[in-house]
Formats: C-alpha cells, structure tokens, sequence
C-alpha cells in the first residue's frame, strides 16, 4: 500500500545544472540550479527554472541567453557553492579559480573547466508560481575530449555528472549501467 507524501517535487534524481550568464554590466554569473532538463528533441531545448529574487533570473531575462554547464563530481563543492551565494555580492568565477569564456553564439559565459557546456538562446518564458520556466533553444554543445563516448555524445561513466536528491538534500553521482535502452524491454 502506498502512502500520501502530498504535492511534492519528488523525481529522482535531478541533474545538477550550473548556469552562466552575464549581467546588464558584462559581469558574469554561476548559479546552481536542480530544477531543469530537457524539453525538446527538435529544435534542441532545455528548461530550467528559477525563482524570480535570483541574480541570474534577471540576467536571463535582460540578456535572452544562459548557458548550461554541466560539472563532474570532481568539482561538487563549486557547484554547491554557485547555488549558495549570490552573484550580487561575489564573482564566483573568480572565487572559484574558474576561467569565464565568452559564447560565441548567445550572450552568455561558461566555464573553460567544465566538460560539458550547452549554449543556449532563450526562446520560451514560462511564469509558474514561486518560479519562472525558461527554454532555451541549445545552439551548441560543447565537450572536452576526454568525456567523449563512441557515438557523438560524451560518456555518462567519463563525465560522471552530479545528481541532486531533493528532500533529502544530498548529492549523488551516477551508478552502474543496467541495461541498454530500447533492448531491455524485449525480454517482456
């Protein structure tokens, strides 16, 4: 028998997203965020929502861009604390030691250090309650070399991203492969 938890944003697990983007004087910004993935297949998309008090949402808004970066577990206490302080008070790429590299295609930086980047333009502002959805239209993914698997798409076991368990706010890295996708079922 199930028990009642009540409305709750309960899926496990949610990626750990770190968002860059400038703000209305040039100043880059890094922001955790766990509430995102993505949303289209074609064009290429992805949501992330923010809450309308945080620096980046009205960087977003201002400039129509974010970045997504995507960090190893090697770098989980930068991306814990890029969604502990605020962008207003700090240049967290500095206090990081992070190298902020300018997009080429969207308004926006992402970190040179960080093996996995998507830039995006914004194409969609959804208003929710307490947050505000983005979809950003991902002009282009950019990987280091050594994340990369066999098929145009880096490796989930190189690239080790870190996974957010809400509720119980813990932090978790990717597990063991259980089957391959659009196989396993064909057993059933």
């Amino acid at each position: 028998m199930k028990k009642s938890i009540g409305a709750k944003t309960a899926i496990y697990p949610t990626p750990v997203l770190v968002i860059g983007t400038y703000d209305k004087t040039g100043k880059p910004n890094l922001a955790t965020v766990a509430w995102g993935g993505v949303c289209c297949s074609r064009p290429p998309c992805v949501a992330v929502s923010l809450r309308k008090a945080t620096y980046s949402h009205a960087n977003i808004v201002a400039r129509k861009a974010f970045t997504v970066n995507i960090l190893s577990v090697a770098r989980l206490a930068e991306a814990d604390y890029y969604g502990m302080a605020s962008g207003r008070e700090e240049n967290k790429f500095s206090r990081t030691g992070v190298t902020p590299v300018k997009s080429d295609l969207v308004d926006a930086p992402y970190g040179k250090e960080f093996p996995l980047v998507l830039e995006c333009r914004l194409k969609h502002t959804v208003e929710l309650g307490l947050h505000t959805q983005f979809v950003g239209e991902i002009l282009d993914a950019k990987a280091d070399e050594a994340v990369m698997g066999d098929n145009e798409y880096p490796d989930i076991e190189k690239l080790r991203p870190i996974l957010y368990a809400p509720g119980s706010q813990k932090y978790y890295a990717v597990g063991e492969c259980v089957g391959d996708a659009f196989s396993v079922g064909k057993s059933i």
